[in-house]
């Protein structure tokens, strides 16, 4: 077990962990630790109530939070042609069709986000294995595969995040950075945690959000009242 740095074990004394903490207090708290030596990220974690076996209760999806995340994401494109140009001039990192598959293939995974066009998933379709995994396979449900492939790059370059259900029925998504205003933190997560509310799958029964965490990069974990 990694030992607990001076720094998070000093902070972890100011949260009760029997505590459910309204939002604005739990950010208040997120900003009274003591900073680490960079400006860390905050994410928001929801346990959800459903059985990720079951292929009709898993989530996933992406989002534009209102105030973004903080920086700027690194993001690829499966495109060839007049779509490939687009790409590139949209603002992707890199762009390419068969020689960036097999790059990807080879083990190449340096970016957070991949994009493709729906006539590049015959090509991109042998990736599963390599990008499955890491949650960065291309999918028509999080925006990832789309003709409309200037608007997706913009989009995510500019901060739309992915998210998913892990397997242990988990979801969470960076929300933005300690140095954020306390409303804009608010706003991104209040924004977040809405949409998964409001993905709640038909066959999910009882309680859909057990619980929701807030935490820094290096700090520890807050419960959210929700």
């Amino acid at each position: 077990m990694a030992k607990k740095s001076k720094r998070y074990l000093e902070s972890v004394k100011l949260v009760d962990p029997k505590k459910k903490y309204e939002l604005k207090d739990a950010v208040t708290l997120i900003k009274t630790f003591k900073p680490a030596k960079f400006d860390e990220s905050v994410e928001v974690a929801m346990k959800l109530g459903i059985d990720p076996k079951q292929s009709d209760q898993l989530i996933r999806g992406s989002i534009s939070l209102p105030k973004g995340i903080g920086k700027s994401l690194k993001v690829i494109a499966f495109a060839s042609g007049d779509k490939a140009v687009i790409a590139k001039k949209a603002g992707a990192d890199e762009v390419g069709a068969e020689e960036l598959v097999k790059k990807v293939e080879g083990g190449w995974t340096d970016f957070d986000v991949a994009i493709a066009t729906s006539d590049m998933m015959r090509l991109v379709g042998r990736l599963g294995r390599v990008l499955g995994p890491q949650g960065k396979m291309p999918s028509p449900k999080s925006g990832t595969v789309t003709d409309d492939i200037e608007t997706a790059v913009k989009e995510f370059k500019a901060g739309k995040i992915e998210y998913r259900t892990d397997a242990g029925g988990n979801v969470h998504a960076i929300v933005g950075k300690v140095s954020f205003s306390h409303k804009d933190l608010e706003d991104n997560i209040n924004t977040f945690v809405k949409q998964i509310i409001s993905s709640r799958p038909a066959s999910a029964k009882g309680i859909f959000v057990e619980n929701v965490s807030l935490s820094s990069t290096m700090g520890p974990g807050i419960m959210l009242l929700v």
